[in-house]
């Protein structure tokens, strides 16, 4: 992609029983997207139409093939992932559902991968109907850490006034400690770290890590993560990157302390989500840090109980929309200023101006 060239952006449908399609027949209606990005979206025509009937205050134009190198920059792409007649039955948790969901997100991943398309967003699956022999996965992210075949990957929830990643992600409580290791937790860390500079231009990024036990352990008497894995996955990091804690989850976030760093890295889901649900400013995106491409999804699920009904909110599929294109962006340019030594060298002089240390507390 060169520095004018808009962002070839793919859309998988999800659920075809949930407020995917609609999410993006809202998205894509906005018709000014097409300024910044080429949308391709991949169904069939048929679903597209489906939801398009009960949704006619939409104008949804589109244009059909399996070219890419015959996109229509002017109008939505369809990307005809199947040809046959589908009942698609709103609200319905069933194995059609699920199906045509792994079509989808199989055939835009591998264009993802191929560089056909320089970014995705995907709309929400189930996770249970979704599994099969092909897609024995907890969700989006596992899978494309698979695909893409790389080390690790983080789970990144970012807002307006906070990114929070993952230790752990769709894993029980009952056996979150035993995936709590010095080396998982330096994996994430060197992931966010990397990401918030290419994907998020901060040249000297600054990262709080939680604790798993609560009041982070207090010195060992309530568990011994803290002080045995915890603590030490700091202590190493430190040697590269600027990293502090370990927070008492808690007060880490009733004290607002999150507004003083770029990221928080929290150990397993609920830690870090319930708090991102409740404080982030703004919509809601998840982002798959460490990928070498582009993909990111709305915070929310398939909606069973509105879907078809045209109420679902495409507030956080919009935001999700333009944070792909401004990580492609941010990354371009990133790209760009690494080879360049003059610009690395200007960047960093005005980071380092600007810079605000932090003093390690508690």
């Amino acid at each position: 992609m060169n520095e004018m060239q808009k962002p070839v952006i793919g859309f998988t449908c999800g659920d075809l029983n949930g407020i995917g399609l609609e999410l993006i027949l809202k998205t894509l209606g906005d018709h000014r997207l097409l300024e910044i990005c080429t949308p391709v979206v991949f169904a069939s025509n048929k679903s597209i139409n489906f939801y398009r009937k009960s949704l006619p205050d939409i104008n949804f134009n589109y244009a059909s093939g399996k070219d890419f190198s015959r996109l229509n920059p002017k109008q939505v792409n369809i990307y005809p992932c199947w040809e046959e007649e589908v009942a698609i039955t709103p609200g319905q948790l069933n194995e059609t559902g699920g199906k045509y969901a792994l079509i989808s997100l199989k055939e835009a991943a591998q264009a993802l991968k191929a560089g056909h398309i320089h970014g995705l967003v995907t709309a929400p699956i189930h996770k249970k109907n979704i599994q099969s022999a092909d897609f024995n996965y907890s969700g989006h992210t596992p899978y494309l850490k698979d695909l893409f075949g790389v080390n690790d990957v983080v789970m990144f929830m970012v807002a307006e006034n906070m990114r929070i990643g993952l230790v752990t992600e769709h894993v029980t409580v009952a056996d979150v400690s035993k995936h709590i290791t010095k080396e998982s937790i330096i994996s994430k860390l060197k992931i966010m770290h990397s990401s918030l500079q290419k994907d998020f231009g901060i040249d000297k990024p600054k990262i709080a890590v939680l604790g798993l036990n609560p009041h982070a352990g207090d010195e060992g008497l309530i568990g011994s993560e803290e002080e045995n894995i915890i603590k030490p996955a700091i202590k190493e990091a430190k040697h590269n990157m600027l990293v502090f804690g370990p927070y008492s989850a808690d007060a880490f976030f009733a004290r607002g302390q999150y507004e003083r760093f770029d990221a928080v890295l929290a150990m397993y889901h609920d830690q870090g989500l319930i708090p991102f649900k409740s404080l982030a400013i703004g919509e809601g995106v998840n982002f798959t840090a460490g990928l070498n491409a582009v993909r990111t999804s709305p915070d929310h699920g398939t909606a069973f109980d509105i879907a078809g009904k045209g109420k679902a909110d495409h507030s956080s599929f919009m935001a999700a929309t333009f944070e792909c294109i401004e990580i492609i962006r941010l990354r371009f340019g990133y790209a760009e200023m690494r080879q360049n030594p003059l610009r690395k060298m200007s960047a960093r002089i005005l980071a380092n101006a600007v810079d605000e240390k932090i003093e390690e507390t508690e």
